[in-house]
């Protein structure tokens, strides 16, 4: 009898702790079913709104813009000479390297000046000849003074004698002309650069005999720093150039030939005077420092012709600007990532960008790509442009 509570309570205790198992994994079934439940129902939400369409977007900016006119050019030296020998002989020195750059007077060649040494020698010798007989011809002019002074030589005497004198003097003066020509014919057996530059291929060796009426020369000199470009701008361009002009210096950069790297910044030095009536165009040229020689005579460059800045316009990137049967129209992103079509017109356009004349404004954000699947109230997921490196040419002013 006394076993009989005993087991009792044992029986009731594993009943309680089956009731509370039970309990637990019922609540774990309930919380897993709500949960699919819950899942379910957001997807099918999910499931029941729009996609979003992914884009790429763009802000709408108001800055300054510079206009530019671009075309094509050719570079030239600044100025070119071709050293020629002003003296007949023999080359007996070459003091430069082909292709060396050359300050101004610097010597190029050496010609034989034995001929002219001697010819400025004989030349010195008769003048100090007729130094001599001059200063004999003085004395007995003094002489012939006193003589007819005291009634013993007649007028004429003395005449002839100041003759004599007037004779040599004019003598030494010719001497001394033929002196500075022998001197300068010396001189000239030195050929120096007549301007500093590069020179070309040398013409003539050591042994070779130059004449002054040679046209050939016997090397180039091409002045690389400064240097020109030559270009062509159209004719309807004249007069906002001969405005930019009147303003100011005018900045030219000259880019490579693909537009793409920029070589030099310089300034419009000259308007040629006549338009080409067979291609309507009017020819430029333009002045660079070229202090790392990055222009090379003959180089073809593309050129841009700063002729005007706009002031705080509204810029709108190229990518953003669709075109469509009634005109020009951009997709401008809401607030709620919901796009809208905007009408647009531009005006100058540069660098990628356009200036925005009416539609939408600074601060607004377009898409710049991914319109093809675009509709009015498109939902859209809109990324920023990566960032990509600077034209450097959009910052020149």
């Amino acid at each position: 009898m006394t076993d009989t509570p005993r087991a009792f309570h044992r029986d009731a205790w594993i009943a309680l702790c089956c009731i509370v198992i039970l309990a637990v994994i019922g609540g774990v079934i309930w919380w897993r079913i709500s949960v699919e439940d819950q899942a379910a129902a957001v997807a099918k939400a999910a499931a029941l709104q729009p996609a979003k369409i992914p884009v790429t977007s763009a802000k709408v900016e108001s800055a300054d813009f510079a206009v530019h006119l671009n075309g094509l050019g050719t570079v030239e030296p600044y100025q070119t000479v071709v050293v020629s020998s002003r003296v007949d002989g023999e080359i007996t020195k070459v003091a430069f390297k082909q292709g060396q750059m050359v300050a101004k007077g610097d010597v190029l060649f050496v010609v034989d000046p034995r001929p002219y040494q001697s010819a400025l020698d004989a030349a010195n010798a008769k003048k100090a000849g007729d130094v001599a007989t001059l200063k004999n011809a003085n004395l007995s002019l003094t002489r012939e003074i006193e003589l007819v002074g005291k009634g013993v030589d007649t007028r004429a005497q003395l005449d002839t004698q100041q003759a004599t004198v007037d004779q040599l003097t004019a003598q030494i003066a010719a001497d001394q002309a033929q002196i500075e020509t022998a001197q300068t014919q010396l001189d000239y057996t030195t050929i120096r650069a007549p301007i500093a530059g590069k020179t070309g291929f040398r013409l003539v060796d050591v042994g070779n005999i130059v004449h002054a009426t040679a046209t050939s020369g016997v090397v180039t000199i091409a002045k690389l720093q400064p240097i020109s470009v030559v270009f062509t701008a159209p004719e309807e361009a004249i007069g906002a150039i001969n405005t930019a002009l009147a303003a100011g210096p005018v900045t030219v950069i000259a880019m490579s030939s693909d537009g793409v790297k920029v070589l030099a910044q310089g300034h419009l030095s000259i308007v040629n005077n006549t338009v080409d009536a067979l291609s309507g165009t009017i020819s430029l040229k333009a002045s660079f420092a070229n202090e790392d020689n990055a222009l090379w005579p003959g180089l073809s460059v593309s050129t841009r012709l700063l002729v005007e800045t706009l002031k705080g316009v509204t810029l709108i990137p190229h990518g953003a600007i669709q075109n469509g049967p009634d005109g020009l129209y951009a997709f401008v992103i809401g607030p709620d990532a919901k796009v809208a079509i905007r009408a647009i017109t531009i005006g100058q356009d540069s660098d990628g960008r356009a200036v925005v004349l009416t539609g939408p404004k600074p601060g607004e954000v377009v898409v710049t790509a991914g319109q093809y699947r675009l509709g009015p109230g498109s939902l859209v997921d809109d990324t920023p442009p990566a960032p990509t490196v600077s034209n450097p040419t959009a910052k020149a002013p």
